[in-house]
């Protein structure tokens, strides 16, 4: 039976040499990920199922990322609890402050996930590791204590959408720009419980971090996951960050696909997601002089060291306009002190930013940079849903490094092309 890639990962992990779309199966998990607001409901049901040992210490990921720094006192005691049940059952990968990052970047950069795996996580963006060649998606905390419990979870196999790349992208324009086009084209639920494959010669123009973000923001056309084709690139990063042995799967050449969507990288331009959902993209060419309050860098989707690199080259020289908050997040303890080494942290404090530690922070609403009524963001973030960052009454604009840091020296929804207009 011709499989899709996806498909050929679900069988390898559940026995089988074939599955189609629509089968259910219980599959065996690599790697269990939680985080600081979805790990301590996973340990409460774990308690009460009264389960008493995790399936293998080594293969639960517990990242503190979301309230930490402890915003307050509930953020303390959760943040407590996952740290004292870590300690309890001998979870080595617990990533607490001054070693935790955003965990979508963390994992990859501690080379925790390679290319054939099966990882789950109780957060909607665990779909980011696709970009590794690994099937990866979100699940609810209950599933995620039965994991821990038992490295098996149940999953309905996905019908796959074929998305065809071709060309090269121009520059300022990068993966964010890819996805944000392609939610724009078959919206918020366009791929609903389907696996979006990408394929095509254009996949090897793009970067690890372009790949990363793209498939972070699969769940936000409603895929169940987002997955890349292993290449050179894919390899060499996971050499590089040290990952275990790669299992290559690649779609059959006749699999079956729901569609197929071509898109031709060399023609794409920039895109803002305009409230409250991230399929309302513009292009520049659709948007007006819309004012801004807030501009954010980072983020599990655009928080990576090429995102820094990204945002300093525009801001260097410049400064952030008046009256505007310009928050740049790298996701790691690593990517911080990288910025540090090539002098992007320099750049950004002489521009007007402050510049926070590791955390998500205002993504979701947490800390960091709240909006109040009324306030609009320009935000690398992955979501723009009503009251997502502040008040119900604030505005997200999604955007990539590149807008964003030209947002923040304009004063508004700005190209870096604006600049030198």
């Amino acid at each position: 039976m011709p499989m899709t890639m996806t498909q050929k990962i679900l069988a390898a992990h559940c026995g089988r040499d074939a599955l189609a779309a629509g089968e259910m199966i219980l599959a065996d998990i690599d790697l269990v990920l939680g985080n600081d607001i979805t790990s301590p409901v996973a340990i409460n049901e774990f308690t009460k199922a009264g389960c008493e040992c995790v399936f293998d210490c080594n293969r639960i990921a517990l990242v503190m990322d979301h309230f930490t720094p402890n915003k307050d006192i509930k953020a303390a005691e959760q943040t407590k609890k996952v740290r004292e049940f870590a300690g309890d059952k001998g979870i080595t990968n617990f990533f607490d402050v001054g070693e935790m990052g955003v965990e979508h970047a963390l994992l990859p950069e501690k080379g925790m996930v390679t290319a054939g795996d099966l990882v789950i996580g109780a957060d909607s963006h665990t779909c980011t590791y696709g970009a590794l060649g690994a099937f990866s998606s979100g699940v609810g905390s209950t599933d995620m204590a039965a994991a821990m419990a038992y490295g098996k979870v149940w999953l309905r196999v996905p019908a796959a959408i074929n998305v065809r790349l071709t060309g090269k992208l121009r520059r300022h324009v990068s993966g964010k720009d890819v996805i944000l086009h392609l939610i724009r084209l078959i919206g918020v639920d366009g791929a609903l419980y389907q696996s979006l494959e990408f394929s095509g010669e254009g996949v090897a123009a793009l970067s690890m971090d372009d790949r990363l973000c793209i498939c972070n923001m699969a769940i936000e056309a409603g895929a169940k996951n987002g997955i890349f084709p292993v290449d050179d690139q894919t390899l060499a990063f996971l050499r590089e960050h040290g990952a275990k042995e790669p299992r290559v799967y690649a779609a059959d050449p006749d699999a079956a696909y729901e569609r197929t969507i071509e898109i031709d990288l060399s023609a794409l331009v920039s895109v803002v997601a305009f409230p409250h959902l991230p399929e309302n993209g513009r292009t520049f060419e659709e948007i007006g002089e819309v004012r801004i309050d807030q501009v954010v860098v980072g983020s599990c989707t655009n928080g990576r060291i090429s995102d820094l690199r990204e945002a300093a080259e525009i801001l260097r020289g410049r400064k952030v306009k008046k009256g505007v908050r310009a928050l740049i997040i790298p996701a790691t303890q690593t990517i911080w002190l990288q910025a540090v080494r090539e002098g992007l942290m320099e750049v950004f404090i002489a521009a007007g930013c402050a510049v926070s530690t590791p955390t998500c922070g205002p993504c979701l609403g947490g800390h960091m940079g709240i909006l109040a009524k009324g306030e609009r963001c320009v935000s690398t973030t992955n979501r723009n849903f009503v009251g997502r960052m502040g008040d119900p009454q604030s505005e997200v604009y999604l955007a990539s490094p590149a807008v964003a840091a030209a947002s923040a020296v304009m004063g508004r929804i700005a190209s870096p092309d604006m600049l030198d207009a």
